[in-house]
């Protein structure tokens, strides 16, 4: 009778390990059949914003030199040719306060021997220096840059650069273009949903795409975003990836 009892009980304990087991497979197949069903009521869309902005800071900057056999003298030309520069910029109504003059670059130029060799006998002296140009004022200085050659009729040998233009509440204007960007992102993704005969649900994630400022007009385009300083009117851009639940 013992035995029988014995062999009964071990039964049973086998029965209930068996039962469990059933219980934690079908435990495990319906949560990841949940889990599949959530990941396929997704929908991810990409969103765009774009906007026109006028650059509200220039930085512009001009070099002029001065050659002499002997340093001291090269020098000497070299500051007449930068009181020049003060006088032609004062006449275009640029304080000397926004005159910024960079650190003068000094060249030796060494005699040339007739086999092509350089020498250590040194024929001239070549100092340069840039006078640096930061304004809110773009258009007029803007017209500076392209005039400011007339100092070669003045007798200084002076190059304009290119100007470089920024706009400085970018910060606070990518708030609102991310925000522009997945607004779009959400009336994209709710067009697909209708269109599905589903309703838009909450957003799960957004994350932002490419963000670039380019010359108004333009078709340039970057994995790594473009930031344009060569044009005054410019265009951004702002990309966002949405991921919605689909209802």
């Amino acid at each position: 009778m013992n035995e029988e009892l014995r062999k009964n009980g071990i039964w049973a304990i086998i029965a209930l390990i068996l039962a469990l087991g059933l219980i934690v497979s079908s435990y495990i197949a319906i949560g990841g059949y949940v889990k599949a069903r959530s990941n396929s009521n997704l929908i991810t869309v990409t969103g765009s914003a774009k906007k026109q902005i006028k650059s509200d800071l220039i930085v512009w900057d001009g070099g002029f030199s001065a050659q002499a056999t002997q340093l001291g003298d090269a020098y000497t030309y070299l500051q007449a040719a930068q009181e020049k520069v003060k006088a032609y910029l004062r006449e275009k109504g640029i304080a000397d306060s926004d005159m910024i003059f960079l650190a003068i670059s000094t060249t030796a130029n060494h005699v040339m021997l007739p086999n092509g060799v350089m020498s250590n006998q040194i024929e001239s002296y070549m100092l340069s220096q840039n006078v640096e140009i930061r304004s809110g004022d773009v258009d007029k200085i803007t017209g500076i840059s392209r005039s400011a050659t007339e100092l070669i009729n003045r007798g200084v040998q002076f190059q304009s650069n290119q100007p470089q233009y920024f706009y400085t509440k970018l910060a606070d204007l990518k708030i609102e273009m991310l925000s522009l960007a997945t607004k779009d992102a959400r009336t994209r993704a709710d067009q697909i949903a209708t269109n599905a005969g589903s309703r838009l649900g909450r957003l799960r994630t957004a994350k932002m795409g490419v963000f670039q400022i380019t010359p108004l007009y333009s078709n340039d385009i970057s994995d790594y975003g473009i930031n344009d300083t060569t044009s005054i009117d410019k265009e951004i851009t702002a990309v966002m990836n949405c991921q919605f639940e689909i209802r």
